[in-house]
């Protein structure tokens, strides 16, 4: 199954870097014809009875607004459980960019009754193993562990939730390792600020306009005030799911998040949410980069606004993803890698969010060949799908690769608590994770070719070129 987030493009633009970068030879090796595409004959139909694992979850709210999903499965003595805040970059202000990144960071510090890094240790220790990750809309903390500790990660939990250590060397600790985060990860990338600049382009007013791990400007400006002001802001219980899975009885669970979560207060002020739309976009927007070394190839990366996760538009649009970047059989890999030899790698995925975000589609050219080039190419793969209707064999092929992405997501306790919470927080509503599938398979060549007609309509795209400048490409040299 095409992974939906942006960081599957990233990791496209790094797969196109390492193999330029570990090829003795990289002109000789771009002029070797690309390795011949699996035959596009569909595979027999998926069985109508194979679907994924029915998840039956149990719900429990508390009176401070804090919910809690379970589902038992005593299929091994293991529990994952997480925390998703109903916060992410989206959440922060102009010049204020950067803040749940670091939260990501701080819940680790040490609160009351607990040490710095102290409840990773504690974890580590019962044999099990834990992290957390921000994006635009959430920020989730997360562990495995045997199930015999259910209530002292719940109390864990509970305790840097309701008595964090926000003071100022945490603060400052862990806003150093943000920005090395951030020079690593962006500045010293190939192709690191890419997504960067081009959301910055394509949004003008939405906060999806700049990226989770702030700007450097922002973060060498944040005070501690700031981000004590952001923490009482949206770390509370009502703006808090908790996700169990695992071997676990729901009764006991439930009477230990009480025992531990209901003395902490919902604050009286409502949690802010983000209101602003993004105005439609009616021209296109195009505009040109070049990062040295950091741009080892020339590229076209082209952005579509599109609907949110979970919306109905969102379904043919995912599997219109999938046939576009699905494998080597799809599209984009036949015509503009193995045919048009063209591309060293290309994808065409969306982006799903809480809000409308960008349909990406984008091609790191081979050496000699043009933005130009590529940008036809590009145009022309996707402008077929706006005009003609899919074949009824790409569209079970996309359907099957949902299946079995669903099927293979329902095999570890992690994967199906991350499942309910992204389908509770994002989704409004846990049992999204049962029924998902069924509008997939609903899906009909006709609703691909609508969506690709409304969302990838040049005029509501914006193109960037990445190439070098004129003048540096007449003289062969970089520079940034």
């Amino acid at each position: 199954m095409i992974r939906r987030r942006i960081a599957w493009v990233l990791f496209c633009f790094a797969v196109a870097w390492t193999g330029l970068a570990g090829s003795p030879s990289v002109l000789a090796a771009q002029t070797k014809p690309a390795k011949k595409p699996p035959s596009t004959t569909a595979p027999p139909k998926a069985d109508v009875a194979v679907r994924p694992l029915h998840l039956n979850i149990q719900s429990h709210p508390l009176a401070n607004g804090l919910r809690v999903l379970m589902v038992e499965d005593r299929s091994a003595p293991v529990i994952n459980l997480q925390v998703w805040y109903h916060v992410g970059s989206k959440d922060e202000k102009p010049g204020r960019t950067g803040f749940a990144h670091i939260f990501e960071h701080m819940m680790f510090k040490g609160s009351a009754h607990v040490g710095p890094d102290e409840h990773s240790r504690i974890i580590e220790a019962a044999g099990g193993f834990d992290n957390a990750y921000t994006n635009d809309d959430v920020t989730v903390y997360w562990q495995t562990f045997p199930s015999n500790y259910l209530e002292r990660v719940i109390w864990l939990e509970a305790d840097r939730l309701g008595s964090l250590n926000v003071d100022e060397a945490n603060f400052k600790s862990e806003r150093e390792v943000v920005k090395e985060e951030r020079r690593v990860g962006v500045e010293n990338r190939p192709y690191g600020r890419v997504f960067e600049d081009l959301a910055d382009v394509a949004f003008t007013v939405h906060p999806y306009k700049h990226n989770t791990i702030g700007s450097m400007d922002d973060l060498n400006k944040a005070t501690l005030e700031d981000v004590r002001s952001f923490h009482r802001t949206f770390y509370r219980p009502d703006n808090a799911t908790m996700v169990i899975v695992g071997d676990f009885v729901a009764s006991e669970a439930v009477a230990w998040v009480e025992k531990y979560f209901s003395g902490i207060p919902k604050p009286a002020a409502p949690i802010p949410r983000v209101t602003v739309q993004e105005p439609p976009q009616s021209t296109e927007r195009r505009f040109s980069k070049w990062y040295g070394s950091e741009s080892p190839l020339p590229a076209i990366v082209e952005a579509y606004h599109m609907s949110a996760e979970f919306t109905p538009d969102s379904y043919p649009l995912i599997l219109a993803s999938n046939i576009l970047s699905g494998g080597e059989s799809s599209r984009l890999y036949r015509q503009l890698v193995y045919k048009d030899q063209i591309a060293l790698q290309t994808a065409g995925i969306g982006n799903f969010t809480e809000h409308p975000n960008l349909f990406i589609a984008f091609a790191v050219l081979n050496p000699g060949k043009s933005v130009s080039d590529g940008e036809k190419a590009l145009q022309g793969v996707l402008e077929t799908m706006r005009t003609s209707p899919v074949s009824t064999e790409e569209l079970q092929k996309a359907k099957n690769q949902e299946i079995s992405g669903d099927i293979l997501g329902r095999l570890t306790d992690q994967e199906k608590a991350s499942a309910i919470g992204r389908a509770a927080v994002i989704g409004r509503d846990p049992n999204l994770v049962n029924s998902s599938l069924e509008h997939f398979l609903r899906v009909t060549p006709a609703d691909i070719q609508r969506v690709a007609h409304e969302y990838l309509d040049p005029s509501h795209r914006t193109v960037m070129l990445i190439e070098p400048p004129k003048t540096e490409a007449k003289q062969g040299g970089s520079n940034q």
